[in-house]
């Protein structure tokens, strides 16, 4: 039997869960047709339980928390535990919905592996594949990673002797997600390896450059300190304890290229565009309630891990946050897009996921009763957590066949009630939302409000 230790940052995410919130990883890959599900089983084990022992390992807690908890295999394992097969009566997304929702809030049996994928047929004519994973087992953009690599390029890719290490382009395909806030990881770890050299030579801390790159850091990182200290997010709709309920939907695709177009009429990226819509259409929501739209804040994860390089064996978690305040209070569609660029770039010149990284890993080593203190206070300071992952650009198949779209979601921490996955995929935008279905019982609004707000920047772009 296989032992090995659970790395610190793991034990927080296995350490969080509540009954309101449990800390899983959802993801939804749509087929345009019927799957042979036996040939996709046979991928599952050849791609992901070979190469990654942690999806055959169960935890186990240590007694009194005095030595740290462990990794070991599952005397008892049996993929049919973890595999469910389901077909849809109705098969429109509100009987997919309701399936799903059936799920979320079930925690894992942890006697057995902390997984469950459901393969499910007759969804408008195709196939559905809906995955749990927890967080201890790896980050959202590992996750991520691992279940591309079961994707092919090809409709027979599956069929030829799969390499030992995943395919090259199934590694490339989220580098993108680096560069969101590509700049602020580089400028963090530039400070931090210039910090000894400028020590050596004390001559070169008296060029007044460098003393006012020092001062402008340090003026930096208490910005940030003081981002992640004070301040929770106003009282809005999203604002409450939750309840077990959840609920996830989400938009029609829209096209890529029409993203883009707004973000080159703004001098701004595809990422700015995408929150400050998602800023539009909380906003909407809002003063549909009878409310005033304020600036909220919502966690983004950050992948520190390189991407030019297979996922280690061990997968793990190894990411960072950082806390958008997302333009709710600002009028008007490109006065949003502005503003979200203004403030994606102070983050991406700041040292915010060098401290936030620096500050999971010490949480990992305080303790339980300590993590969840201070992981309940940093979720209070959003209202929940925003993915924004670049996927592939061309059409990807499962077991042959054709992957129509992507979505996936983070967990929410403490009383946080709203997730957002936005993942771009073979030229179109997926935006589908989790919510806590008391705090949000209407989660058809915020779509309804997002697809009206993206159709209105695109008009407007064009009209130009």
């Amino acid at each position: 039997m296989s032992n090995r230790l659970i790395g610190p940052v793991d034990t927080i995410w296995l350490n969080m869960d509540r009954a309101n919130n449990l800390m899983v990883i959802e993801s939804l890959m749509f087929l345009d047709g019927p799957v042979d599900w036996d040939r996709l089983l046979t991928t599952y084990a050849r791609r992901m339980l070979d190469r990654y022992p942690v999806f055959h390992q169960r935890p186990v807690m240590s007694m009194a928390h005095v030595t740290p908890p462990h990794w070991e295999d599952d005397p008892d394992f049996d993929l049919d535990r973890h595999v469910t097969r389901a077909v849809l009566e109705r098969g429109d997304d509100a009987d997919l919905q309701h399936y799903i929702e059936q799920r979320l809030s079930v925690p894992f049996d942890r006697r057995h592996p902390l997984w469950e994928v459901h393969f499910i047929d007759g969804y408008d004519g195709g196939s559905v594949v809906f995955s749990r994973l927890h967080h201890a087992l790896a980050d959202g953009i590992a996750l991520t990673q691992v279940m591309l690599s079961l994707t092919d390029a090809t409709p027979e890719g599956d069929l030829v002797e799969v390499a030992e290490e995943p395919p090259e382009e199934s590694l490339g395909v989220l580098d993108g997600a680096l560069r969101v806030v590509g700049a602020a990881a580089s400028a963090a770890g530039a400070v931090a390896a210039a910090t000894p050299r400028v020590l050596r030579d004390a001559s070169r801390l008296l060029d007044p450059r460098r003393i006012g790159d020092a001062f402008t850091q340090a003026e930096r990182t208490g910005e940030v300190a003081n981002k992640l200290i004070l301040g929770p997010h106003p009282a809005t709709p999203f604002s409450g304890e939750p309840g077990i309920a959840k609920r996830e939907v989400w938009c029609q695709p829209f096209p890529l290229d029409d993203v883009k177009h707004v973000g080159r009429m703004s001098d701004a990226t595809v990422n700015d565009v995408l929150m400050a819509t998602l800023a539009g259409a909380l906003a909407t929501y809002v003063r549909e309630r009878g409310g005033t739209p304020e600036d909220v804040v919502t966690m983004v994860p950050v992948n520190v891990r390189p991407l030019d390089r297979p996922l280690p064996r061990n997968l793990g978690n190894q990411f960072a946050l950082v806390l958008l305040k997302l333009p709710v209070g600002v009028e008007g569609p490109f006065a949003r897009v502005a503003e979200a660029k203004r403030r994606m770039d102070v983050i991406k010149n700041s040292p915010e996921v060098m401290l936030t990284f620096g500050l999971i890993k010490a949480i990992g080593r305080s303790g339980p009763e300590l993590e969840r203190f201070f992981v309940d206070f940093f979720a209070s300071k959003a209202i929940g957590v925003t993915t924004n992952v670049p996927g592939p650009r061309k059409p990807r198949y499962l077991a042959g066949t054709r992957i129509s779209r992507v979505l996936g979601w983070a967990p929410e921490s403490g009383d946080q009630t709203l997730g957002v996955s936005i993942f771009t995929y073979a030229g179109e935008v997926h935006v589908g939302f989790k919510v806590d279905a008391t705090r949000i019982p209407d989660p058809e609004r915020l779509v309804a409000a997002f697809e009206a707000e993206i159709t209105e920047l695109g008009r407007f772009a064009h009209a130009v």
